[in-house]
């Protein structure tokens, strides 16, 4: 609100960017979060979503400096978690543990409590403390029955600390209670399970037998019965050769077919070059 009408909506544009991009392609998303920080560094949003975006691309150090600004800019505590945890991707781990024993953890909510609970249990694995690490994520919310957004990923950390101590039959029950409040899929728990199982998944189809081409192209073929089939480029390529190489008074396609088969190659082509 604090930015003229023409450069807000720019801005803007860019962080939508950051935020769809994030998840499948943080460097992309720290591209467009540099753009939005070139164009309004005193917005303390924009602050926050290039501390995302370098965070999710391991900058820690310029993750770190943009929370810090944000936090400044607002003066609310709830980036604390992912402040410490930049202190834990930079080597420091006691000085992820010493922010969680501050003073702002006390203000922070629910959510962002338990988020600096998982950061102090992994800075006491980061420095091989691993009932240390057992321990602090013993707490009411992991006793709970109740889901919450942060079950599964509280959990989820809670059996894998347990496996790395060597406790794998606790770490395979709460493997399996993570699994259970797992709705969106945020953990690899059902993998941990099949792998402490011993199950083994294996394609069923030889990646060296599929079709070798990066994008396959399907393009629609009307059939003189009458009936239309879709199959992909290549394989149409292929049926017009071996149509030609038919002996008379063999089934051959329409006149035409080919040639809108290949003129539909060409445009997908012209299509790859432009984009």
């Amino acid at each position: 609100m604090s930015l003229p009408k023409g450069l807000a909506e720019e801005v803007s544009k860019n962080l939508v960017m950051v935020a769809k991009l994030i998840d499948e392609d943080s460097e992309l998303a720290y591209g467009y979060s540099k753009i939005a920080l070139r164009l309004a560094s005193r917005v303390a949003a924009v602050r926050e979503a290039a501390g995302f975006a370098a965070y999710a691309t391991q900058r820690y150090t310029e993750a770190l400096a943009e929370f810090r600004a944000a936090r400044r800019m607002t003066g609310g505590v709830e980036l604390w978690p992912v402040m410490a945890d930049c202190e834990r991707g930079l080597g420091r781990p006691e000085r992820a543990l010493a922010m969680a024993g501050e003073a702002e953890v006390q203000k922070l909510d629910k959510a962002g409590q338990v988020e600096m609970r998982l950061v102090a249990a992994g800075a006491r694995r980061d420095m091989d403390q691993l009932e240390a690490a057992i321990v602090t994520l013993q707490s009411p919310e992991l006793a709970s029955h109740s889901v919450q957004p942060w079950t599964a990923r509280l959990r989820y950390a809670y059996a894998d600390a347990l496996l790395a101590a060597g406790r794998e039959d606790e770490a395979r029950e709460w493997f399996a209670k993570a699994l259970e409040a797992d709705k969106d899929g945020v953990t690899d728990a059902s993998d941990r399970l099949a792998e402490m199982d011993g199950v083994e998944f294996v394609d069923a189809i030889d990646v060296d037998d599929a079709i070798d081409v990066d994008v396959v192209e399907v393009v629609q073929v009307d059939r003189t019965d009458g009936s239309d089939v879709q199959r992909p480029v290549e394989v149409e390529e292929t049926l017009a050769e071996e149509d030609e190489q038919n002996e008379e008074g063999d089934e051959v396609p329409a006149p035409g077919v080919a040639d809108d088969v290949a003129d539909d190659v060409d445009v997908a082509g012209e299509g790859d070059e432009r984009a």
